[in-house]
Parts: structure tokens; C-alpha cells; sequence
């Protein structure tokens, strides 16, 4: 008899000849993700994982960090039994004896997979169920609406029993889905679109754009917090720091003022894909939202996307900003960004910025000066920093010593 961990992962369950590939990724990131809570193993079974401790095992500190582990669909916090019904009737009112002191109704649900134990899900049910309520002759029964509902799940080799499901984020094991740079400003947006494109099972790293003396160090202090953030999350990343002064600059010294925003976005596109043809990523990330800002009306959008050659990804095209406010709040990057330091792109902000420019006259004014070559010394000044779950960040390889 011991306590466990049962993980159930969801997508991948559809994952048919694939799955294995899926399901090992999954387990080497929730060994990532419990690293310093203790000795255990992870078993598998059917549409599951087991987390067994086998040793010193800090419970509560891997169920938070289960919560934050993308692929993981639900999971208990469960006692493994003997495959006895008196041992089970027995335990059950040992192993819930809290949650039922503490509630005025509950609920039992009762599952039997292994079809060669003898007494059937009904009988398990009502048998334990009237122990339990001799036990706590405060409890009724409330099948509709109960306090607490609890499970037992009699399987193969062992009966399991656990109380309320606890979720995680879903979706695909990170690493699962190819690579993607994200552009990471300090605002509300892009954490979340970075959050939602690793859902998928995307590997990620990040690049914030700097332009230092007018965005101070407490901004670039604030987009390392957001990467934290992030990597709880999206596992270890690498966080660029693009030097983009010059280029705001020579914008907004040569080029017509109602253009500065869409060619500002251009640049960093390009940028930006210079970092993940370094980096072997097969995409960029972006925050924007349709109509959200001038930058991001329809026409804006094909016009910074004419900038680069690789598919942009744009989780939060339809969403509106209250949805993304509320999103953000749960994922834990929305106290963050509200911080009151600014970016680069709340800076030589036009009056009156386009808001259907066209490609061609966009290009003619780029032409005024060579971007290429300020993109180009940019990268070799690029700060890397290395973000990691649990850990303060580190400096990244010198930019020198990587190929573009």
C-alpha cells in the first residue's frame, strides 16, 4: 500500500503509430519538470502514467509542478490497494477520513477494468459506500451535487483511490511539435501566444527587442521575469537579446513618420528570422490580435509578413483583450507585463500610423537605409541568456562562436 501519482495524458492518446514517440516525450519532460522533489519512477499503463515514490518523495511539490506540464491531461494524487474488497472498504475510509470530516455529502464512484475481479462495480460501490457512511454517520449521499465525489478504480494488478481530478494544461508534450522563435515584448500579448503555440508542442526560445538609453534595464529585467514565467511551462529556452537602437533610430530618422510602426515590425521580423536560421526553428511566434492596433489590421499584417520567408504563427489572431487579460492571469504572466517599464515599441510612435500601407511604398522607404547591415550588426552584439525551470538565468554561448 503506498501513495502515488496517476497521469493521464489526453491528445496523445489519438496519436495511433505515433504515440510511443508522444508518451516518451512526455515522461522526459515530467522528468524535468520534477527535478528536486525526490526519488521516484514512472511506470506505464494503459492511456496513463504511474509516479512512484521510491524513497523520499515530496507529493505536494509534484503536483504543482504536474499542473505546469504540457500533455498532461489529469491527474490524481492516489493510494494504491491490495485487490481486496475488505482492504479496500477499509482504506477508503482511513485514506478519505479528512475530506469526509470536512464535508456534509459525498459521492462514490466506482470503476472495475479488470473484469476478472469477482465483485462487480455496483457491488464494490455499494458495499464500500455503506461502510463508509457507518463510519461517518454525519455524510449523506448526494449523487447530484456532493461535497466530495471519490473514486476507486480497481485495475490489473492493483486497486487505486483517489478523491476530486486535478487538471493539467492539456495539449501536446513540448518537443513533440517542432521549433519556433517568439518575439517576446514586455507587453500582455506575446507571453500568451508563446504559451499556447508550446501547448502544441512546440519548442521555443524567445527574442525581446532592446533599445537601450530609451528602454532602461528594468525592462529587459522584467522580459527575463516573463521568460521564467514561460519556462515553467515550455521547459528550458534561450532568450536572445536583439540591440535594436540603431534601427529605430535610422527609421525614424529617414523614413516617412506615418510608416515607423509597419517598418519597425518588418525589421524585427527579419531579425528575428536571422535567429531562427541560427537556431534551426521552423517558425516565428507573434502576439498580434486583428484590428488590436494599427499594426495589426489586415492590411499591416500581409505587409510584415512580406518581410520573411517563414510561416508566422499568431495564436491570438481572434482573440479580444479581455479574454487574453483573463488567460494571462491563469497562466501567471499578467502581473508581470502590467509592470510599468516600457518596450521598444511603445517608442517613436507615429501620430498617425498607416493602417493599409502598401508593400511597394513600404520597401521604397526601406531603401533609404540598409537595414541589412544594422540587422547585421545587430546580431553580432545579440546577448544570449539561458532560461531554465528553478534556476537564475545564465549567459547564453558567445554569439561569435554560433553559425547563422
Amino acid at each position: 500500500m503506498k501513495e502515488l501519482l496517476i497521469v493521464k495524458y489526453g491528445e496523445v492518446m489519438l496519436k495511433g503509430n505515433n504515440r510511443p514517440q508522444f508518451v516518451k516525450a512526455l515522461i522526459r519532460n515530467i522528468k524535468a519538470a520534477l527535478q528536486g522533489t525526490g526519488d521516484y519512477r514512472i511506470r506505464k499503463g494503459q492511456s496513463m502514467l504511474y509516479i512512484e515514490p521510491n524513497g523520499d518523495f515530496d507529493l505536494d511539490k509534484a503536483v504543482e509542478r504536474l499542473r505546469e506540464v504540457f500533455g498532461v491531461l489529469v491527474f490524481h494524487r492516489a493510494l494504491e490497494v491490495e485487490k481486496d474488497l475488505d482492504a479496500i472498504q477499509k482504506q477508503a475510509a482511513k485514506y478519505f477520513a479528512e475530506q469526509l470530516n470536512d464535508s456534509r455529502s459525498f459521492k462514490l464512484e466506482t470503476r472495475r477494468t479488470d473484469k476478472h475481479f469477482p465483485h462487480r462495480s455496483q457491488e464494490v460501490k455499494n458495499i464500500v459506500g455503506r461502510h463508509i457512511g457507518e463510519s461517518f454517520p454525519h455524510l449523506e449521499v448526494d449523487v447530484h451535487n456532493p461535497d466530495v465525489t471519490l473514486y476507486i478504480n480497481i485495475r490489473k494488478e492493483w486497486a487505486y483511490m483517489y478523491i476530486d481530478k486535478e487538471r493539467g494544461p492539456g495539449g501536446l508534450p513540448v518537443g513533440t511539435g517542432g521549433k519556433a522563435v517568439t518575439l517576446l515584448s514586455g507587453g500582455i500579448d506575446s507571453p500568451l501566444a508563446a504559451w499556447l503555440i508550446a501547448r502544441r508542442g512546440v519548442a521555443l526560445d524567445a527574442v525581446h527587442f532592446h533599445s537601450y538609453p530609451y528602454t532602461s534595464e528594468r525592462s529587459k529585467k522584467k522580459v527575463i521575469s516573463l521568460a521564467q514565467q514561460l519556462a515553467r511551462y515550455t521547459g528550458k529556452m534561450t532568450l536572445y537579446i536583439f540591440p535594436f537602437t540603431e534601427i529605430q533610430e535610422a527609421i525614424a530618422d529617414y523614413c516617412p513618420q506615418d510608416q515607423l510602426t509597419i517598418i519597425m515590425r518588418r525589421m524585427m521580423m527579419k531579425a528575428a528570422s536571422r535567429i531562427a536560421t541560427r537556431t534551426s526553428s521552423q517558425a516565428l511566434v507573434t502576439g498580434e490580435s486583428i484590428g488590436q492596433v494599427a499594426s495589426q489590421t489586415m492590411e499591416s499584417l500581409t505587409v510584415t509578413n512580406a518581410a520573411v520567408d517563414l510561416p508566422v504563427f499568431r495564436p491570438l489572431i481572434g482573440m479580444d483583450k479581455e479574454e487574453i487579460i483573463d488567460f494571462t492571469r491563469q497562466i501567471g504572466t499578467y502581473n508581470i507585463s502590467i509592470q510599468p517599464y516600457t518596450d521598444c515599441c511603445t517608442i517613436f510612435v507615429p501620430r498617425h500610423p498607416q493602417t493599409k500601407p502598401r508593400l511597394d511604398k513600404i520597401k521604397e522607404s526601406e531603401n533609404q537605409v540598409d537595414f541589412n547591415s544594422l540587422i547585421d550588426k545587430g546580431m553580432e552584439h545579440i546577448e544570449e541568456i539561458v532560461i531554465e525551470p528553478g534556476r537564475d538565468p545564465q549567459p547564453g554561448a558567445p554569439a561569435a562562436s554560433n553559425s547563422r
